[in-house]
């Protein structure tokens, strides 16, 4: 499935870049029997599209690999949400047409502000594809919160329920959703990931965290073995997968332990946890496989 499009410099606008990828979006999303306001796997998305995907130890942020057999090539350097956007990205060169590219290193995953039309149109597909408009509104407002009243702690768990990184989420929301204000954005940033981390476990830690709920959509929580999973103090885990840390006073810290699929369930809320090998190199679509 590719959709062609044509840009060019007095047509490279923005407004007109949004446009055309959400539109892509929803074809994508109508085409896989998807609906169009859940948050959704990436991965997943690729292998029913026919984009094999693979994890490997490179330095940058992603490679498409225009061929009969299109390949997706991400770094399994980075963070566990810059290699989903970055994958969202690299679909959205397939989606438009575009020919191989490279994306090297950068500081902020989401590239709103690219000089070339072909990123800034696949950083929006990716942006639009992860996190839906529909969906995003929804998950403020079944906190009861908005974008511009939202702490730090709790944009960092929405960002966490679309599986994306905290200043990916605020990017979209300021660039391509125009739900929180270019000053309320840059306030935001500068709180860091770390930072919120440290305001939600009440200690400094450099460890990957993810926080999941009762008021969380996506039934699938991807995460790595090493990483920190933070959930309601009633949910029941399985113990092969994750590893008790310590109670909190509303919640309790998990650590994934061993690669596979395990269930997480509380009385009004259930999801899988799909533990990853760390740094794991190999197709995406065998990242979940338990050791022998």
């Amino acid at each position: 499935m590719r959709v062609q499009a044509h840009l060019s410099a007095s047509n490279a606008d923005k407004k007109g870049i949004a446009t055309s990828a959400m539109t892509a979006v929803s074809n994508v999303r109508q085409s896989l029997g998807l609906d169009q306001f859940s948050p959704t796997c990436i991965y997943d998305i690729c292998h029913k599209i026919g984009v094999t995907v693979r994890f490997n130890d490179i330095n940058m942020e992603g490679m498409y690999q225009k061929a009969d057999k299109p390949h997706i090539h991400l770094s399994s350097k980075r963070p566990l949400s810059r290699r989903a956007f970055n994958c969202g990205h690299e679909l959205g060169h397939h989606i438009f047409g575009h020919g191989s590219s490279i994306d090297e290193l950068q500081e902020d995953t989401s590239k709103y502000g690219a000089s070339d039309p072909k990123e800034l149109l696949a950083d929006s597909f990716a942006a639009h594809l992860l996190m839906p408009a529909i969906a995003v509104r929804a998950s403020f407002n079944i906190r009861g919160i908005t974008p511009d009243d939202a702490t730090p702690q709790q944009l960092y768990v929405i960002a966490c329920d679309f599986g994306v990184g905290y200043s990916t989420l605020i990017t979209h929301l300021s660039s391509g959703l125009g739900l929180m204000s270019r000053s309320r954005a840059g306030e935001m940033k500068r709180h860091t990931p770390k930072s919120i981390r440290a305001l939600l476990l009440g200690e400094d830690i450099s460890t990957p965290l993810i926080v999941a709920g009762a008021k969380r959509k996506n039934p699938l929580i991807d995460i790595e073995v090493g990483s920190l999973l933070l959930l309601p103090k009633d949910t029941i885990v399985d113990a092969s997968k994750l590893t008790p840390v310590r109670r909190l006073k509303n919640a309790a810290l998990y650590q994934a332990s061993s690669p596979g699929i395990g269930q997480v369930r509380a009385p009004e809320w259930s999801a899988f946890a799909r533990v990853s090998r760390k740094a794991y190199i190999g197709l995406a679509r065998y990242r979940h496989l338990e050791d022998d």
